[in-house]
């Protein structure tokens, strides 16, 4: 599950190196690791810190909690970005089992959310992420303690820590202190840092010197087969799974030979001789896992294929295959703690590689499409056929001319995942549509056309001419069906309601200054003269649920509760103040902000009731994924008797869909809406050369009867959703059906004619 904040952070350099464990302590001098805020003559950040955007970060001297300066974030409407945020990175070169982050803030009118946060990186990127996102710390609080933890990763090299603040107000933080397992960093024990091959191995760190200037159908052919064989051998050959080898580096001193080869015969020679450096392995004897227990088999059928790779490269396969390591052997993946979503552990991200470089832009399809081959847990559900798309994307993202050309063809690779987690998050600024200029308005897809749902008010915004309900059918006199078709292939989501949605939230993005709309008020087309506003705060709003207190009582009949803002420790609250309602709405037409599946969930059951199972990899059985035994809400008082139904649309995702998944188990639920995301499962982080970074959903997640979500989402018993009409006068249609659903239609006319009369 995903909170997207973690997504934004800054990303640094990481560092590829293990601990040993020792006994002794960190020195004086090492914990200069101290969070002290201690000021720099002509700078705004204290020493050793920094962070952004400009201008929202300063030292503070007369507003303090104990000490002498503490920082103040400072953010306004005109502010650039979402958040600002302050930044301290610290090397984990010590032990224990959990760290926390302690500090005393305070606040005067934050309009989001402020808080600390902590994130561990190890060399594949970030493994372990926290933020005070749930706590909702918003408004005017004077000075408070706040602590947030993490457990301490093993494979973490890093720990970045900070303050920041999202939306805008005011906000202080002082005092901060590191704690290990309860006692202050200084008494944590030390680790020593271990070399491993990733450290020795420095020959292709300036380039891959790989420089085809085309590649011919023979060469394509050929990377073809050596991109199988790399993934192949990566996860399964002892010499690579026991990190005796560079793997990355390894492709780069094959690939010039196989590039080289005068036909297919040739660059299978030019492989065999390639595998047989890495020793032949010793069978392991094991056997595999049982059939039964199977939700997704190995693909590796094709090892025996002697038409595509010749016989003697088929039989070394073979004989790697039947060598294939014990679970705990994988040098470029593991486990993640808890559910068992697969980490990429030292994949490394080659921030500081020039582009083009051909040979590590074919790193990143190769890396990429392996990932997918063999620890995609719905690499079933595609769609695409993954071999094609290899061949494909060869001379696209090998070839490709630039860094923003090359991280194109990486984001319509990711694209055919059909993955609503998988992105090129690091790269967003360079899909289309692109400028920095926002228009000042909330579109949204609505009966198939992107709809104006909201106008943004600021000072620095002019009236637009734009109004609700407005349908628009051209940009700068170019039809929106037009746009879609250039724009669709780089945005990835698991549907194409999802799709539409991250449209949606871009496609009021491009060049600062006028634009010229066409747009659809009623019967009348007419054209609208509008601006675009630079470092304007993101237009469209994440959730579609009501604004306003996180649980309220719409009548004496029905509760209304949304995920958006909802507290864990309040869950039992919310029960007792819907005691007596005929319904309760759940609105999960948003992301939850706190995780309350089994918090709340448990008082909406009167006995213990299985709501979902999981599919987890094999590390020994590359590619086969095995189901779990189904999860449980068990009934916990006060139980909530009335009616529960669940709202959800395109907006519903992961935790969201997860949540919804949950709560649909209890006794006459209903889900009321339309298609959501369809991406369900704890993310997996992925680092691409380039210092770039996306994610794929890391477990299959099914209804206890094996029902997919993932593409199809969490499907409504009944199916409503917004009209442009109702858009027009603000109606919200999908929260009427519920209350249709929960009273009857004649009883929830008024009540709905009472809302109407409340918007007016």
């Amino acid at each position: 599950m995903i909170v997207r904040l973690s997504v934004l952070l800054l990303v640094v350099g990481f560092c590829p190196l293990l601990p040993a464990a020792s006994d002794e302590t960190i020195s004086g001098a090492e914990a200069a690791m101290s969070l002290d805020f201690v000021p720099v003559a002509g700078d705004p950040f204290p020493a050793g810190w920094h962070g952004g955007p400009p201008g929202t970060i300063f030292g503070d001297s007369v507003i303090v909690h104990a000490g002498k300066l503490a920082v103040r974030i400072e953010r306004a409407s005109e502010s650039p970005g979402d958040f600002s945020t302050l930044t301290k990175s610290v090397p984990i070169r010590f032990g224990g089992s959990q760290i926390e982050l302690r500090g005393f803030i305070r606040t005067e009118d934050v309009s989001d959310f402020s808080g600390l946060w902590m994130r561990e990186d190890g060399a594949e990127g970030q493994l372990e992420f926290a933020n005070m996102h749930e706590r909702q710390l918003k408004g005017t609080t004077g000075w408070d303690e706040y602590s947030i933890k993490l457990p301490l990763n093993p494979a973490a090299r890093k720990l970045l820590l900070g303050f920041l603040v999202a939306g805008t107000g005011k906000a202080w933080v002082d005092d901060l202190q590191l704690w290990v397992d309860g006692k202050p960093i200084g008494e944590a024990p030390k680790v020593d840092l271990v070399e491993t091959i990733l450290d020795r191995d420095h020959e292709f760190d300036g380039g891959s010197m790989v420089n085809p200037a085309q590649l011919t159908p023979l060469q394509v052919e050929s990377l073809a087969t050596l991109s199988k064989v790399w993934g192949f051998l990566k996860y399964h050959h002892p010499a690579v799974t026991s990190g005796t080898v560079q793997w990355d580096y390894e492709l780069f001193r094959v690939m010039p030979a196989v590039l080289g080869a005068k036909d297919r015969a040739a660059a299978d020679e030019v492989i065999v001789v390639w595998v047989d450096r890495l020793g032949e392995p010793k069978a392991s004897g094991r056997p595999g896992p049982e059939e039964t227990d199977l939700a997704l088999k190995a693909e590796i059928a094709w090892i025996d294929d002697e038409n595509l790779l010749g016989a003697k490269l088929s039989k070394r396969l073979r004989t790697v295959y039947l060598s294939r390591p014990a679970e705990r052997d994988q040098f470029y993946v593991s486990k993640g703690r808890g559910v068992g979503n697969p980490i990429f552990t030292h994949e490394l991200a080659y921030p500081g590689i020039r582009f083009p470089d051909p040979g590590y832009q074919l790193l990143g399809l190769f890396r990429f499409w392996n990932i997918i081959r063999y620890w995609s847990p719905y690499r079933d559900l595609v769609g695409e056929n993954w071999d094609e798309v290899l061949t494909e994307f060869i001379p696209r993202i090998g070839l490709a001319g630039s860094s923003d050309d090359y991280q194109l063809q990486l984001m319509a690779l990711i694209a055919d995942v059909h993955d609503t987690h998988a992105n090129l998050w690091s790269s967003l600024d360079v899909r289309p549509p692109k400028g920095n200029g926002q228009l000042p308005a909330v579109i949204r897809f609505i009966e198939g056309h992107p709809v104006v749902t909201g106008l943004v008010a600021s000072p620095a915004v002019k009236p637009s001419g734009l109004e609700r309900g407005d349908v628009i059918d051209k940009i700068d006199g170019i039809p929106v069906e037009e746009l879609l078709g250039k724009w669709s292939p780089y945005y990835s989501a698991s549907n194409r309601p999802t799709q539409l949605r991250e449209i949606a939230e871009s496609m009021g993005r491009g060049p600062a200054g006028p634009v010229t709309l066409h747009v659809k008020r009623g019967t009348e087309g007419i054209d609208v003269e509008a601006a675009r506003y630079p470092n304007l705060k993101a237009a469209a709003s994440r959730e579609h649920d009501l604004p306003g207190p996180v649980f309220r009582l719409l009548s004496k009949d029905i509760a209304y509760l949304k995920l958006s803002a909802v507290k864990a420790e309040d869950c039992a609250g919310y029960v007792g103040q819907a005691e007596g309602t005929k319904g309760w709405i759940i609105d999960a037409r948003n992301y939850p902000s706190a995780f309350v599946v089994f918090a709340l969930g448990s008082h909406l059951v009167d006995k213990p009731t299985e709501f979902v199972r999981f599919t987890v990899c094999a590390l020994a059985d590359p590619g086969e994924f095995v189901i779990t035994n189904p999860q449980s809400l068990q009934p916990q008082a006060p139980h909530y008797r009335g009616r529960i139904v669940i709202l959800v649309d395109e907006k519903t995702q992961s935790q969201a869909e997860y949540t919804a998944m949950a709560f649909r188990s209890a006794p006459g639920a209903l889900v009321v809406g339309s298609t959501t995301a369809g991406a369900d499962g704890n993310v997996s982080q992925i680092s691409l050369p380039g210092g770039m970074n996306t994610m794929i959903s890391g477990i299959g997640v099914f209804y206890p009867d094996n029902r997919p979500t993932q593409r199809v989402g969490i499907v409504p018993d009944v199916d409503v959703r917004p009209t442009v009409a109702g858009i027009r006068v603000g109606r919200d249609e999908v929260l009427e059906e519920a209350l249709r659903q929960i009273l009857g239609a004649q009883s929830a006319a008024g009540e709905i004619e009472r809302m109407a009369a409340g918007r007016q």
